[in-house]
């Protein structure tokens, strides 16, 4: 059986082939004019996959930065986007969030890290910009704004086409058991990620509360 041929955009071919497989395999015809775009905090805005276009318009807004939440799968999108951020001259940085599961604890504690550290102002966005951008968004205006839960749980909302009786409900449901911890003994979100958090035992809990 032959290896799956590696994408490449280092030619007029394979970047032409690349733009092909982001428009259409990747939904990229839906974000030609639907953005999701939003502010989450000074500073720091959240949307859909953006394509080159549109990076150029976040430039010219004053944006410096784009924080991927997609992972750093090297696709035709995530590849165009690296490139077309370093033509550009945007600082770019990639999270791997999940949206129909919880998210390793070391992954949402590497997002903390790069929400210290990216420069600023910066757009962070997942591909439809619905339910990791609005998770990532959410954990910002909690552990770096300070807002509380029931108004971060705003960025988790059907305004952003987020769903939370589908399977991307476990990402309130992780909101809600900290919600809960942090009512009850005052816990951070970074400190709860870091000794609290259990992904295994996050999904049996959502099984049990369905």
């Amino acid at each position: 059986m032959f290896a799956p041929t590696p994408h490449r955009i280092d030619t007029p071919t394979g970047r032409a082939r690349a733009r092909r497989h982001r428009f259409w395999r990747d939904h990229g015809a839906l974000r030609t004019f639907w953005t999701n775009f939003a502010p989450v905090a000074p500073g720091v805005f959240r949307a859909n996959h953006p394509d080159r276009s549109r990076l150029i318009g976040y430039r010219a807004r004053g944006i410096v930065a784009v924080l991927s939440l997609r992972g750093n799968t090297p696709g035709p999108p995530q590849l165009l986007e690296a490139a077309d951020c370093a033509a550009l001259g945007l600082a770019f940085y990639t999270v791997g969030l999940r949206a129909r599961a919880p998210t390793s604890r070391a992954e949402l504690q590497h997002l903390f890290q790069v929400f210290r550290t990216i420069e600023r102002p910066f757009l962070m966005h997942c591909k439809s910009g619905a339910d990791r951008a609005g998770f990532a968004a959410a954990l910002y205006q909690i552990g770096i704004e300070g807002r509380p839960v029931a108004e971060a749980r705003h960025q988790l909302s059907l305004r952003f086409l987020h769903i939370k009786s589908s399977k991307t409900g476990i990402l309130d449901h992780i909101l809600d058991l900290f919600e809960q911890a942090h009512a009850t003994t005052g816990i951070g979100i970074e400190d709860w990620i870091a000794t609290v958090y259990d992904p295994v035992a996050i999904v049996a809990a959502r099984a049990r509360a369905r």
